[in-house]
């Protein structure tokens, strides 16, 4: 395979999937990036046929600047934004909407021009900007216009614009209207219809947004209702992304709906001149409440609610995107340097060698899996094959690997039972392909990489969420199941059209860290 092939795969693989992703928001909010996705499938095709060299590069480039730097770049201003950095967000955007300047990016520099004027404490000015965009009719117009009645903690008038001009409809396909509007109820004290609205519009929320927006709604449901032990677990993990003193804020929300109103107000006065005037004002607006008796106020339907938003909470911080933000993965960076450490040595060794050997020659000599030479009792090739690789590409797609799926391995089960899970899966492939190789004829041929070991980490992966979903009935643990059930069977299609990669080897490796990863999950399960 070579790196056109590869590119090919990539794009396709990654236009498809966004393409699907794409279905389940309204046409008005995703045009943009239907076209952008549609064209650059269209280009491929068109070169494909002409020129099927080219076609990975001209594809991979064009996904490169339309498709991944606006998506990485947007994660990043949502990051600046979350932490009030809006001059940086603003620059950052400015440069973004023409990569993509559909719905609704040309707009956002002056959003937060706005955010960012306000910041300062100009708020006559900011409040001009904002209101030359509030319009009811778009999703820019009507993030406008929560902006106007956040910054200004208006969150009576919020609900009156919300419930008198605009639609069922709009509520169930705006993110940002449905999330505030929700706040909204939080922030008058009416709890029970927060938590009623909240379970009618949750799996609207997880279908429509990001993981992010739908535990930020969370948190303001935990805070508001005083669950302080659960919201305090949650902001270590799940919300980490959230700056310090939003996180202290929320906190101290809760202390005061739990009755600790002395240590809440404290805990706020000390946050007055940490924020922007909009902090400010919501600040103020929360010394001036007086308590609602939680228990009192709350029916048993919206306790049962409530009870199954901190457990999701929960499941997202140990099954979802949000263990990533606990700690670092010290062991899986360790292993791609071994790899990369490994490679340079490889390839120092092949220049040595002034060509004599040839790559399969060094490999060979290092330790390449040949079932012939394993047989014979060189058993420690079956580990020295796990750490040599057929040439940058190879090497490459491995470490990238390693890197998204170690992490999040290492994150959830601990280093050391992670390092049992890897080398188990990799060596144990490699076992597999010299037992078949024994008894089933074949071209003789050396087997190299970290791949097995690397689907080893996919069917762990496979095992922490099936464990998940049986024992807890975690929904994020059967979406990320799912997930993983489509990158398999893709795994396996890549697999048998390009015959130089060993099939053999992936399932091997697959099959037995699912078969670990069972193992090592029954008392990680019980300790969460």
């Amino acid at each position: 395979m070579n790196l056109n092939d590869f590119l090919i795969w990539i794009v396709a693989f990654w236009c498809v999937f966004l393409l699907i992703s794409l279905l389940r928001v309204p046409f008005n909010q995703i045009r943009g990036w239907l076209f952008v996705t549609i064209f650059i499938l269209a280009v491929m095709a068109g070169i494909f046929y002409f020129a099927p060299e080219w076609t990975g590069f001209v594809g991979g480039s064009l996904w490169l600047i339309f498709v991944l730097l606006p998506l990485n770049g947007m994660r990043k201003a949502n990051q600046l934004i979350s932490a009030g950095r809006y001059a940086e967000a603003r620059k950052l955007m400015a440069k973004l909407r023409w990569l993509h300047p559909a719905d609704g990016w040309r707009e956002q520099p002056a959003l937060l021009r706005a955010l960012e004027i306000g910041q300062r404490g100009d708020m006559a000015e900011a409040l001009a900007i904002l209101k030359r965009y509030q319009n009811n009719a778009t999703s820019i117009g009507r993030n406008a216009t929560v902006i106007l009645y956040k910054m200004g903690a208006r969150w009576e008038e919020l609900l009156f614009w919300v419930r008198n001009d605009l639609s069922e409809k709009i509520l169930f396909e705006d993110l940002g209207v449905s999330s505030y509007y929700l706040r909204a109820l939080g922030e008058t004290g009416d709890l029970n219809r927060l938590l009623q609205e909240f379970d009618r519009l949750e799996r609207n929320l997880e279908k429509r947004g990001d993981p992010a927006t739908v535990n930020t709604v969370r948190m303001f449901i935990l805070a508001f209702c005083g669950q302080t032990e659960e919201l305090q677990k949650s902001v270590s993990i799940s919300l980490a992304m959230l700056p310090k003193n939003m996180r202290q804020f929320w906190l101290a929300t809760a202390e005061m709906a739990a009755g600790n109103e002395e240590v809440a107000r404290q805990q706020l006065l000390a946050l007055h001149d940490e924020g922007d005037m909009g902090f400010r004002n919501a600040i103020a607006l929360r010394l001036s409440q007086s308590r609602i008796d939680i228990q009192q106020v709350l029916t048993e339907s919206s306790k049962q609610i409530l009870s199954r938003v901190a457990i999701e909470l929960k499941h997202e911080g140990k099954y979802g995107r949000a263990v990533l933000n606990d700690k670092k993965a010290y062991a899986t960076y360790a292993l791609i340097l071994i790899n990369l450490a490994v490679f340079c040595f490889t390839m120092y060794s092949l220049i040595n060698s002034l060509g004599t050997e040839g790559f399969e020659g060094v490999l060979y000599r290092l330790g390449a899996l040949e079932p012939g030479a394993f047989w014979a009792g060189e058993w420690w090739r079956a580990l020295n094959a796990t750490f040599l690789h057929a040439g940058f590409l190879h090497l490459g797609m491995n470490m990238m690997a390693l890197y998204a799926l170690g992490s999040f391995v290492e994150r959830s089960l601990g280093i050391w039972r992670y390092l049992i899970s890897y080398f188990t899966s990799g060596i144990g492939s490699m076992l597999v392909i010299a037992i078949i190789a024994r008894y089933v004829p074949s071209q003789a041929q050396i087997t190299v990489g970290a791949s097995g070991a690397i689907m080893g980490l996919i069917g762990v992966m496979g095992a922490i969420m099936l464990s998940g979903w049986l024992r807890e009935k975690s929904r994020v643990a059967a979406k990320n199941l799912k997930s993983i059930l489509f990158i398999v069977v893709l795994q396996f299609l890549f697999d048998i059209t390009h015959p130089q990669i060993s099939i053999i080897g992936h399932n091997a490796g697959l099959i037995i860290g699912f078969l670990t990863g069972n193992l090592l999950v029954i008392n990680w399960g019980k300790k969460k």
